[in-house]
């Protein structure tokens, strides 16, 4: 009996704490900075738009730094365009499957094989037309509307023109197989998620 007595009343100090427990969001993130640095954490910590970001400015760092600078503006541009309308407009856009960027895009980087430049500008823009409305749709539900779109459109182009840039100046030798072996893995995730999609 006295070692039952103890937990309960561990139990019974914890109570008060559960209690008391605050709401939770389910995808946005409060950073109480407001809704521009709110954009920039959702941006930064929801990989379904991360990871194909940045796996586009791998793409297009291998290309060139002229492929590169077209996809560091378009995909931002076509982004906030479409996360505007949407947020403004309240659209209840359902987004991609967090599968197919991931396994696309990875599957190219992988590959590594020359593209026609009109290519890389048409998938930055379909990617940040498609994404950039799945965004302003859940910015519009959660609050955040336009101004939290602007900040995930900054940290976009941010992490993109880095991402491009290191691809652009480290492709020589064993550092462009390294490139493609980060696509492969993001292949490799985009197949994991289809499976789990299927389960």
């Amino acid at each position: 009996m006295k070692r039952l007595r103890r937990p309960l009343r561990r139990c019974a100090a914890l109570a008060p704490l559960l209690l008391a427990a605050l709401p939770a969001h389910a995808h946005l993130v409060d950073t109480g900075l407001g809704p521009i640095y709110d954009g920039i954490a959702h941006f930064a910590l929801t990989p379904e738009d991360l990871l194909p970001a940045l796996a586009l400015a791998v793409l297009a760092g291998l290309r060139g730094a002229d492929a590169a600078r077209r996809v560091v503006f378009v995909l931002p541009a076509a982004w906030l365009c479409a996360a505007g309308l949407a947020s403004a407009l309240s659209w209840s856009w359902p987004g991609l499957p967090a599968w197919l960027p991931l396994l696309a895009l990875g599957a190219l980087v992988t590959l590594d094989r020359p593209l026609p430049k009109w290519t890389l500008t048409a998938i930055a823009l379909a990617l940040g037309l498609l994404l950039g409305a799945a965004n302003g749709s859940a910015m519009a539900q959660a609050g955040p509307g336009v101004r939290g779109a602007i900040g995930v459109v900054g940290a976009l182009f941010v992490a993109s023109t880095l991402v491009a840039a290191a691809a652009v100046a480290w492709q020589r030798g064993w550092l462009r197989i390294a490139w493609r072996v980060a696509g492969s893995w993001l292949a490799a995730s985009g197949l994991l998620l289809l499976g789990w999609s299927l389960r």
